[in-house]
């Protein structure tokens, strides 16, 4: 596999490589992807999941700051992530399967 297609992380729902991280399963109602370019990416807060509010957050928004993409899973993940996407509210957020290796990945990428 050339170096230009290479995943760097990708969970499922949440893919990252080096040039895009692709949200699966995003808007509501068809379930299409968002694809946003690394270099819109400006900066990302990672916390721990809330108990209540985003926790049983399926999908969408449950403070109008944040969306995020259909996660059935997400009741049982520990790590929400916001992305800063200058132009883009609410801003995109996720859980991945794998936080720590995700937060890695993404640091390394946008580093580059």
């Amino acid at each position: 596999m050339s170096a230009a297609g290479q995943q760097h992380y990708d969970d499922g729902l949440v893919q990252l490589d080096r040039f895009a991280l692709t949200l699966r399963r995003y808007h509501f109602p068809s379930g299409t992807a968002k694809v946003i370019p690394l270099r819109a990416i400006k900066g990302y807060q990672a916390e721990p999941l809330g108990v209540w509010m985003q926790r049983f957050r399926l999908w969408g928004s449950s403070d109008l700051r944040r969306w995020m993409p259909l996660d059935i899973y997400r009741p049982i993940k520990s790590t929400l992530i916001t992305l800063d996407v200058p132009g883009t509210n609410p801003s995109p957020a996720f859980t991945p399967v794998k936080p720590r290796e995700f937060l890695a990945t993404l640091d390394e990428l946008l580093e580059d």
